[in-house]
């Protein structure tokens, strides 16, 4: 294989493509004997790389970092995530553990657990709302189904399993991003009846005419989050203005969510959306504290 800088890279292999041990330094070191081309952007793949130079054969990414390279989306780790078939590897800024997977998948280059492994990987690091949010967004990158995460989780063992069996469950398709992931949680945990995720509506020539984050269609009411980027970008503004008057002609109810309803004031985006529902005739009320547990309330704490 020829030399390519923009790849993690030995010393050895540095000088028996031609740089001298002066432009060696010049080159970013990421490990003993690991360097990478200077103004190369470290980002997962390249720490994984990097990683797995040190480790043993049939070593491969897991957990955090194999959830970021499948595309899922889960908390920034501090350190490269690493299943090691044998023998130890210690090295600053990789976790290493031994294992050895029963199945593999390739990014790329990279070898990694499976999507319904890495699922089943975190259920110690992550909480119900986070193993939700990594399972649709597994699902929505294609990597899984929410059948396939459901049969994994059935087999799991350990104390975390039965959180890892629920969060499965709650995991759908169609679901666009983490904040929607997560205001869908909301309105679960509290007790209210499930929402539809994206519910699509077509004209008469098969366009598109609407589409809904969460809704119940039923009741032509739907919850949507609107984040920051609407607000900055004027067409999308414009856009939004003409649909949701659209919508007024046509009998939907529309609750929009925005960052602090998720973030700092839950209790009142429950409030409003209840208050919704029976604007709609649909007879419903918060039954379940358990909301609080994953969205705590910060509307009374002073920035």
């Amino acid at each position: 294989m020829a030399f390519d800088p923009r790849r993690p890279f030995s010393r050895s292999e540095a000088l028996a493509a031609g740089l001298s041990d002066w432009q060696l330094r010049s080159q970013q070191r990421l490990h003993r004997d690991v360097y990478v081309g200077a103004g190369v952007p470290v980002d997962t793949r390249i720490r994984a790389l990097a990683a797995l130079r040190m480790a043993p054969q049939g070593s491969l990414a897991a957990r955090h970092t194999a959830a970021l390279l499948l595309g899922g989306v889960v908390p920034e780790p501090a350190m490269v995530h690493l299943l090691v078939p044998g023998g130890r590897l210690r090295a600053q800024g990789v976790d290493a553990r031994p294992g050895r997977p029963a199945r593999r998948a390739w990014m790329g280059d990279i070898p990694v657990t499976t999507a319904e492994d890495t699922f089943i990987d975190l259920r110690s690091e992550l909480g119900l709302v986070d193993l939700v949010v990594l399972g649709d967004s597994l699902v929505r990158r294609g990597r899984t189904t929410p059948e396939a995460l459901r049969d994994a989780a059935a087999d799991a063992t350990g104390a975390q399993a039965p959180t890892l069996r629920r969060a499965a469950g709650l995991v759908r398709p169609g679901v666009d991003s983490p904040t929607e992931s997560k205001l869908r949680l909301l309105v679960l945990l509290a007790g209210l009846p499930e929402p539809v995720v994206n519910h699509t509506e077509y004209d008469e020539r098969g366009w598109v005419v609407r589409r809904f984050d969460l809704s119940w269609p039923g009741h032509r009411l739907a919850v949507e989050y609107d984040g920051r980027q609407h607000a900055e970008s004027q067409r999308q503004w414009e856009h939004d203005v003409t649909r949701r008057e659209g919508l007024d002609t046509d009998g939907w109810r529309l609750v929009v969510v925005l960052a602090k309803g998720l973030y700092r004031e839950p209790a009142r985006t429950l409030e409003r959306v209840v208050q919704a529902m029976h604007d709609v005739g649909l007879d419903a009320s918060v039954t379940s504290d358990e909301w609080r547990v994953y969205f705590p309330d910060r509307s009374r704490v002073l920035p």
